[in-house]
């Protein structure tokens, strides 16, 4: 089978350590399937993964990629839940101790399958498990917002970012967004923002929650925008992961910070069953087949996205 493996770390230079070729084709231990991979998104994940990080150097090489659709061997349309529990209670995500999906065929946990919903295409729905599944989360489970409170989505462009603007205009929550990207802020109100800044600008309001997956470059804005008692749900720190953190302003506003990441098989058949009652649909940039994985990753790396890369096998 072709798959797009990690074959060494790079900190300096991650996309070196790709490699696209040929692999034996996974046969499934007990309680796995085999999954037939229709479509599967890129993640930032897969780039930490290629700087070495989640994985030690003697699980190389292993292939990349969290999030996938397919069909199983006996024709159900899936999609695949991309954290894998381990009967000692650990869990680890697809590409960290198992080969990923950015392959032809990947095998699973039966239990992490869940069915597509025929609305759904296989593209879009490869676009969940990771990003739309932890804004999911973010939003409604660590969050706890609600329908009609006000939310500030921080970095519109990336797979989270958009993921959550679309969930919370679903949801009914007045909506802002930021970006520095004047290209992205348009976007993002074709996504469903109300309102869109600059980076760092100030808001006609104070918001209930902030969706923060930027870190240090936005951080003192997200403690700023909120009102008291509000919170700010932290899913990533692409910019750095040791900002100030403000402490005066965390305990005389009451504020709460609260880490989230991913989400589980139960809070996916939520996600999915929101998008087909909906009408919702994840924002795809590009669809590639997988036989131009290094440029969907380059165009990853270089941040010149809106919304999902998404492989195909042809």
């Amino acid at each position: 089978m072709l798959a797009v493996t990690a074959a060494r770390f790079s900190d300096d230079d991650p996309l070196s350590g790709l490699e696209l070729g040929e692999r034996p084709s996974p046969l499934p231990p007990p309680g796995w399937e085999v999954v037939h991979v229709r479509a599967a998104g890129l993640n930032h994940h897969d780039l930490w993964t290629l700087r070495g990080v989640g994985v030690p150097p003697e699980r190389l090489p292993i292939v990349l990629g969290c999030d996938a659709a397919g069909v199983t061997s006996d024709g159900r349309e899936v999609v695949v839940h991309a954290v894998v529990e381990e009967e000692d209670g650990d869990a680890s995500i697809l590409s960290e101790r198992y080969d990923g999906t950015h392959a032809e065929v990947v095998v699973v946990p039966s239990a992490n399958l869940v069915d597509k919903p025929p609305e759904l295409s296989f593209a879009e729905a490869a676009c969940l498990p990771t990003a739309w599944l932890t804004a999911y989360r973010m939003l409604f489970v660590q969050g706890g917002l609600r329908p009609g409170q006000r939310v500030l989505v921080q970095g519109a462009g990336g797979g989270v970012a958009t993921a959550a603007i679309a969930l919370a205009r679903a949801a009914g929550m007045k909506t802002y967004a930021t970006s520095r990207s004047e290209d992205k802020r348009r976007q993002a109100l074709d996504l469903g923002a109300h309102e869109v800044f600059e980076s760092g600008a100030r808001l006609p309001e104070r918001v209930d929650g902030v969706v923060e997956t930027v870190g240090a470059a936005t951080w003192a804005h997200s403690l700023r925008c909120l009102d008291p008692g509000g919170v700010v749900v932290v899913a990533g720190a692409t910019t750095g992961a040791d900002p100030p953190a403000d402490l005066r302003r965390v305990f005389y506003r009451q504020l709460r910070v609260v880490g989230s990441t991913m989400g589980t098989r139960a809070e996916l058949v939520d996600l999915l069953r929101m998008l087909s009652a909906t009408g919702v649909r994840p924002a795809i940039d590009t669809t590639m087949p997988l036989a131009d994985a290094a440029a969907a990753y380059a165009r990853m790396a270089a941040g010149d996205v809106f919304g999902k890369l998404v492989l195909t096998p042809g």
